[in-house]
This record gives structure tokens, C-alpha cells and sequence, in this order.
């Protein structure tokens, strides 16, 4: 539990909304943007998913009334997919809506793979009516190369993101190099696809999600690189240096325990990787 709690102090930015305003607020002094993510999953009660929906919309709030470069983050299972999809697709809509209002973007998180399909339906339902709104893909899925193709298609944004869950061998990649490659076909795919963020923090992958781009014809403010709150802040600094579009994934809130425990304990490569990454 002390290991955990010195983690969360680094890669989470405090209990609350205000807390990781203060650390948007020293990224965008560097020239970075940030997504706001309000921490928790899997909401169990109707009372829990409207709280959660409630803060998403004082994100939204607050990010105007502030005037940082920022905007929002968001997972279905807290606002209630997995009891009430009614209800989720509700205050999903609520969200997207205040957010066009206020000029700004919502993503939603991919979780594991038992919510892909209703993840991506859920999404395409909203996303022409609303082109505010975001997607994430997992290359680790064996799925994600045909989605992302789709997502290209569709005109939809994505956030590219190698995944974090344990999956069965039948529906993910199980090995790193695996993984990777089907990263770089991804990122090819995407490249077509409005405003691509590649979420990574393999300079491998930056370099070939870079050289897609290129080929793609795209320039330097036509895609992002993404990366997490606490990790190779070095190399945000580096690659804005250099003229690219950088975002940092800011997650906040009391619910940092499960955040961390359930990725450390799912995959070993998540703790080695956030270790190797402590001293940088």
C-alpha cells in the first residue's frame, strides 16, 4: 500500500478538479495540453454514475472558467454501461453536449475487451451529430486493426494506445513485439483519420506513428502525441520542442487505489515499465 501511495503521488495530480488544474496549468506553461480524467470505473449504482457524470461536467466547467488548455477524458462503466445502458448513453449525451457548448472535446476510454463492441456502438451512435467526441483503440486487440480502418472510414478521432488490460491469447496479441507491430499498422490506418493521437511512450512507436504522417502528408499540428501524467516528462518537452503537438493524460481523484492496483496487477509489464521511468 506505501508503494502504491508513493505512485499515485507522482502519475495522479490530487484528489481533486482544482488539484490538477494546478498541474495543467505548469504543462500548458511548456506549451502542453492535457485531458482531464476523472479516476474510478465500473460504477455499481445509479447514484454513482450520475455523480460521475456530475463531474465530468464540473471538469467541463471549470476548464472554461479557468481558461486552461485542457479537455476531458471519460470511461462508460462509470457512468453506469454496465447496469444501465440507457442511462449511460444519458449522461454520455448530457457531456458532449455542454462540451460543444463550451468549445471543447470529450474522449472516451476503452476498458477491457468485454466492452469493446458496446463501447464503439455507444460512440458511433453520437459521433456524427457530434464531432466532438472521441475515441480510444488498443493495438494490443487483434480487433483494433479492422476498427481503426473503420474509424479512418468514418472520420472519427482516435487516441492509438498499445492497452493496459490482461486479455486471453484468442483476442489480444500476447507478445510485445506482436503488440507493436500491430501498433504501427494502426497508426498507418489512423493517419487518414482527423486529428490522430498516438498514445505512447515507446520512441519506437513515436518515430513510426511520425513517419505515417509524413507519408500521409499531414503536418505537425494535423496529429498529437500522448503521453501520461508523471512519465518521460523530459521527452513531452522534447518532442513540443521540436514543434509537435504534445498532450498529457492528467488523471485525478480519490479513486487512484484500483486505478493502479488492477494495471500493476494485471500486467508485470506496466510496473517494470513505470519503475524503469521513476529516475528518469
Amino acid at each position: 500500500m506505501r508503494a502504491l501511495t508513493f505512485l499515485a503521488r507522482r502519475f495522479v495530480a490530487g484528489d481533486t478538479v482544482d488539484d490538477a488544474l494546478e498541474a495543467v496549468r505548469a504543462l500548458n506553461a511548456d506549451g502542453i495540453k492535457a485531458t482531464l480524467d476523472n479516476l474510478g470505473e465500473d460504477s455499481l449504482t445509479r447514484a454513482q454514475a450520475l455523480a460521475a457524470a456530475e463531474q465530468n461536467l464540473l471538469m467541463l466547467r471549470r476548464i472554461a472558467e479557468t481558461g486552461v488548455d485542457a479537455n476531458i477524458s471519460l470511461k462508460l462503466t462509470q457512468l453506469g454501461l454496465a447496469f444501465d445502458e440507457g442511462l449511460c448513453r444519458e449522461s454520455l449525451l448530457k457531456i458532449v453536449e455542454e462540451a460543444a457548448r463550451r468549445k471543447n472535446f470529450v474522449r472516451i476510454d476503452m476498458e477491457g475487451s468485454a466492452w469493446t463492441q458496446k463501447t464503439l456502438d455507444l460512440f458511433y451512435s453520437l459521433h456524427d451529430a457530434h464531432p466532438n467526441v472521441g475515441i480510444v483503440l488498443q493495438s494490443m486487440l487483434r480487433r483494433s486493426e479492422g476498427d481503426a480502418r473503420e474509424a479512418a472510414a468514418r472520420g472519427a478521432r482516435v487516441r492509438l494506445v498499445k492497452g493496459a488490460y490482461k486479455e486471453p491469447h484468442a483476442i489480444a496479441y500476447p507478445t510485445k513485439d506482436e503488440v507493436n507491430a500491430a501498433y504501427d499498422r494502426c497508426a498507418a490506418l489512423l493517419a487518414k483519420a482527423p486529428l490522430p493521437a498516438f498514445g505512447t511512450h515507446d520512441d519506437a512507436r513515436i518515430d513510426a506513428a511520425l513517419k505515417a504522417c509524413d507519408a500521409a502528408g499531414l503536418v505537425k499540428t494535423d496529429y498529437e502525441i500522448q503521453m501520461l501524467y508523471g512519465l518521460r516528462a523530459k521527452r513531452w518537452r522534447e518532442l513540443r520542442a521540436a514543434g509537435h503537438t504534445v498532450r498529457v493524460y492528467v488523471p485525478y481523484g480519490s479513486h487512484w487505489f484500483p486505478y493502479f492496483y488492477r494495471r500493476l496487477r494485471e500486467r508485470k509489464e506496466n510496473l517494470l515499465f513505470v519503475l524503469r521511468n521513476l529516475f528518469e
